[in-house]
């Protein structure tokens, strides 16, 4: 006797279907798993034994064979307990339904609870994707499914319900599908009120640095003396930032809903994420892997911002993911015989000190580092990576006067801010309709000749600063996408003068590390 139950699994972030086959034959009685199963899934059978007895149901006593196909990629986790749960009963004919077009996933307790699994929503995206108009899931995991319309989504509280479900005896009613409107409204807030741009004193030019960067999505560099602001500008960063497009809550749930982040306060994430990962953070815990190739802090930060406090502390082979990341907006990882890419478009904010004692351009304390020491600081970050990083600005200290005597009504708020970020991102956004790029950080070469038009002038300003100052081609397509986004705050349609020094400027800590 056969039967078959459709179900899905991840490979890394992508979602594939997978067909749970049961076969019952005579012989000894026995339970085979096969389909290259890990250890979670091969429990599946003890679990899968006592749920069934403790529902009343019957046992087959027989040598049962089932087989998760397609044998190509790994099955992890407990959620193929309920598919196979459902596949044993249809083979031994204890229930009859026709399930050809649905799906179910979800871990059994032993007396029948169906439990909560990671990595619902991308699997759910990729059913409607395949057609399936049934999918039968955890209670706990309703939530984030909620997003996906156009398939009936059932939320399975034990195995009891879904099985008079079936006989037709007490129809379950499917999940109401919400929009992201709605789901926006019915959801805690999440973005934090207790911080604004207007907490800062002074510090004009981070400021205005900070704001090219959330307008055009581009990476900051803040350098300064300790105590001169900087964590306090990086994490008032995603105040100022436009809010979240339907297209990016659900790419960066679907990260977080991978890694078992989502809870049930916060089944989606609406606000764009903010990660300040430790200098002690290990290579795979920053880039993603480990045995199941999981996300990292990186995946994390999709549509983001990833903040790296005493960016020196960092080991340079950690530093050196990044590479990949700021480049293509997305990490490969590979980890054994599993590889996976997850979507990686960040907006790289670091900050540190000058000096190993922090003090070499301080007004008022002296530098007591020795040459060699500051080299040797320095040269933990690497070249490349710097030539990454669009924007480099140095914080200085605030004095007596600014700190005690400043007008701080005077100081710009976070809506303010916001409000100019957002005009200027919805002129990038109609300017790369139908592709791909949302901002000027990520345009490609081509698109930088086509869209970065310069006036005679900028363009001489710009190749002599080019042959002055020695800068990289990439350092030279940094600098020209943020005088376009320069230009996009001043609503120019082509980039002149001012907006090419003002990209220049933000460039002078290339000297630092030479």
């Amino acid at each position: 006797m056969f039967s078959k139950v459709n179900s899905m699994g991840l490979q890394g972030f992508r979602a594939e279907q997978v067909h749970v086959e049961c076969d019952l034959s005579s012989g000894l009685p026995r339970f085979d798993l096969v389909g290259l199963p890990d250890s979670a899934v091969s429990e599946a059978k003890e679990r899968v034994r006592s749920a069934i007895k403790n529902c009343g149901l019957e046992f087959p006593i027989s040598r049962i064979t089932v087989n998760l196909a397609p044998a190509e990629f790994k099955k992890e986790g407990p959620l193929y307990d309920l598919p196979i749960l459902v596949a044993i009963l249809l083979a031994s004919k204890q229930i009859k339904v026709n399930l050809d077009s649905a799906a179910l996933i979800g871990e059994i307790a032993l007396n029948g609870e169906v439990r909560k699994v990671n990595g619902v929503l991308p699997m759910v995206a990729r059913a409607k994707e395949l057609e399936l108009t049934e999918f039968y899931i955890p209670v706990d995991n309703c939530d984030e499914a909620s997003l996906i319309p156009d398939i009936l989504i059932y939320p399975v509280k034990d195995v009891r319900q879904l099985l008079l479900h079936f006989s037709g005896t007490e129809k379950m009613t499917p999940l109401k599908n919400m929009t992201f409107e709605e789901i926006q409204k019915s959801m805690i807030k999440q973005s934090n009120d207790s911080i604004d741009f207007a907490d800062v004193l002074g510090q004009k030019c981070a400021k205005r640095a900070l704001e090219i960067a959330a307008a055009g999505g581009h990476n900051v560099l803040l350098v300064g003396s300790p105590g001169a602001g900087k964590s306090m500008l990086a994490k008032r960063l995603p105040t100022i930032l436009p809010d979240m497009t339907f297209e990016e809550s659900l790419a960066t749930s679907s990260i977080y809903s991978v890694a078992g982040l989502l809870t049930k306060e916060k089944p989606l994430i609406l606000a764009r994420p903010f990660r300040s990962p430790h200098h002690t953070t290990t290579d795979v815990a920053f880039a993603g892997g480990g045995a199941k190739a999981k996300p990292g802090e990186v995946s994390l930060s999709h549509n983001g911002v990833l903040f790296l406090d005493e960016l020196p502390l960092f080991t340079r082979s950690a530093l050196e993911t990044l590479r990949q990341p700021l480049e293509d907006g997305k990490v490969t990882v590979t980890r054994n015989a599993v590889t996976a890419t997850y979507p990686g478009s960040i907006m790289l904010v670091c900050a540190m000190n000058p000096c190993p004692c922090g003090y070499l351009y301080d007004p008022v304390h002296p530098c007591t580092c020795t040459d060699a020491a500051k080299a040797r600081y320095l040269s933990r970050i690497s070249g490349p990576l710097l030539d990454r990083i669009d924007l480099q600005v140095m914080v200085d200290p605030l004095d007596a006067y600014a700190l005690y005597n400043r007008d701080t009504s005077l100081e710009e708020t976070s809506a303010t801010i916001k409000a100019r970020v957002t005009a200027a991102r919805n002129i990038q956004l109609e300017r790369f309709a139908g592709s791909d790029v949302v901002c000027n950080a990520g345009m490609t070469p081509r698109m930088v000749r086509k869209y970065c038009v310069m006036t005679p002038d900028a363009k001489s300003l710009l190749i002599k600063a080019f042959t002055q100052m020695n800068f990289s081609a990439r350092a030279n397509d940094k600098i020209l996408r943020t005088a376009r986004t320069i230009a996009d705050l001043d609503g120019s349609p082509v980039i002149d003068v001012p907006h090419i020094a003002e990209a220049i400027q933000f460039r002078r800590m290339d000297c630092l590390f030479k």
